[in-house]
């Protein structure tokens, strides 16, 4: 649990989300994870899940290191 509260923490310092929406599913592959989803009213699915819909898109290279690195120092610092 305390891992699902930092990793929702960090997730919501970020990218300032409508909601951070924590889901654990284990129906495709055998181990139980956890998600942690940031979402927006302003997402195309809102308010229905997300698993399995939508258009997938590529995320530019440039801001996804960013994001990736701005979510490492996250986790050192809380």
């Amino acid at each position: 649990m305390s891992e699902i509260d930092k990793s929702s923490r960090v997730l919501k310092s970020l990218t300032i989300p409508n909601k951070i929406n924590v889901a654990s599913l284990g129906n495709v592959v055998p181990q139980l994870h956890i998600h942690v989803v940031a979402r927006y009213n302003t997402d195309p699915l809102w308010p229905d899940p997300i698993w399995g819909r939508g258009v997938h898109e590529e995320y530019n290279p440039v801001a996804l290191e960013r994001f990736l690195s701005d979510l490492k120092s996250g986790f050192q610092s809380h």
